[in-house]
């Protein structure tokens, strides 16, 4: 699971994130504890509380005292959002730039787009 130069801390929370936005986790669905987490994967359970509190900072995961950590009602949609946002920041803009340099419009990108689905 942990590949990249990335802290794995973040690999955690992005891991997470992920499985919110396929549907492996849903809102108010529990997720492993920290220690289980630590366990499976073999991790510093410091590195896996790192993680974990990085998302409930973001409002992804909140705390249920006793019980354990769950997912936010509001998480997918958020995360969906941000990664839309990302998306066309990081992906589409530059795209569009590289078009306008080598002479593709945007109906040129359209036309392909649509012959792709």
């Amino acid at each position: 699971m942990f590949h990249d130069r990335s802290p794995i801390y973040l690999q955690i929370a992005d891991g997470i994130k992920n499985d919110i936005l396929t549907g492996s986790l849903r809102e108010d669905d529990q997720v492993m504890s920290t220690n289980q987490y630590a366990a499976f994967y073999r991790i510093n359970p410091a590195t896996a509380a790192k993680g974990f509190a990085q998302l409930v900072d973001e409002g992804v995961l909140y705390k249920r005292r006793g019980i354990g950590m769950f997912v936010s009602p509001d998480a997918p949609g958020k995360l969906r959002s941000e990664r839309r946002q990302r998306f066309f920041a990081e992906v589409v803009e530059p795209m569009l730039d590289e078009a306008k340099r080598v002479g593709i419009g945007v109906d040129e990108i359209t036309d392909y787009l649509g012959s792709r689905r």
